[in-house]
C-alpha cells in the first residue's frame, strides 16, 4: 500500500467533509475561536478516520453548546453525537464526538472539544502540533503513516505515542514500536 497516497486520499475527504458539517462557522457564529488539531493538522491522517478540533470560548455555556451541535445534527450525514462534560475538571471543557458518514459509507469520529479559554489546556495542544511538525522529518512522517496502519483495527493506541516512538525515541517499524510501548505506559493525557 502507498501509505503517503491513502493519507492524502483521507485529508482530501476529511477536508470536505469538515466544510460540508459546517462546523467551523457554526462555532464561529457565537464567537468560538476553532483550531484544527490532531493527525489532519499534523499531516499524518491515516486509516483511524478522525478529525480534531479544539473550540475556545470565553465560558462553558452548555445551552450554547448543544444549540451549535444540535445545529451540525442537522446534517443527514451525522449519525450519532455524544457530550461528555469535563467543565469541573483540570481540563475545563466539553467534548463532542460526532459520528460522521461520507458518501462512501464510511464513518468518520469528529471530535469536538470546546475549551474554556485561558484555562490550563488553552492552546497547549496546537503548541504540540507545531512542535511535532517541526521536528518531524519526510522519513518519520512516512514511518509513522506506516506504524498507523499496519496497528491491527483491534489495537488502540493515542497518536502521540507514534509521534514520540518516532520522533523522539527512533522507532522504525512495529515489532520496535510495540515493544517501545510496552515499556512506555501513559495515562490520562500525554504530555510532549
Amino acid at each position: 500500500m502507498d501509505y503517503l497516497a491513502q493519507s492524502k486520499l483521507n485529508t482530501s475527504i476529511a477536508q470536505k467533509i469538515i466544510s460540508d458539517s459546517r462546523i467551523i462557522p457554526l462555532w464561529q457564529s457565537v464567537g468560538a475561536r476553532v483550531n484544527l488539531v490532531g493527525s489532519l493538522r499534523i499531516g499524518v491522517l491515516a486509516k483511524h478516520l478522525d478529525i480534531d478540533f479544539h473550540i475556545y470560548t470565553s465560558e462553558l455555556d452548555v445551552s450554547q453548546s448543544f444549540a451549535v451541535m444540535a445545529q451540525i445534527a442537522l446534517n443527514p450525514a451525522v449519525q450519532k453525537i455524544e457530550f461528555i462534560n469535563l467543565a469541573q475538571t483540570d481540563e475545563c471543557c466539553f467534548e463532542w464526538h460526532v459520528w460522521y458518514e461520507d458518501n462512501d459509507g464510511n464513518l468518520w469520529q469528529m471530535d469536538i472539544i470546546q475549551i474554556k479559554s485561558g484555562s490550563r489546556y488553552d492552546g497547549y495542544f496546537e503548541r504540540v502540533v507545531e512542535t511535532i511538525k517541526s521536528k518531524m522529518s519526510e522519513d518519520m512522517k512516512k514511518t509513522i503513516l506506516q506504524l498507523k496502519f499496519e496497528t491491527p483495527d483491534t489495537l488502540k493506541i493515542v497518536s502521540i505515542e507514534y509521534y514520540k516512538a518516532v520522533i523522539q525515541d527512533g522507532i522504525t517499524n512495529f515489532d520496535d514500536f510495540l515493544k517501545w510501548r510496552s515499556e512506555h505506559h501513559f495515562e490520562g493525557i500525554i504530555e510532549w
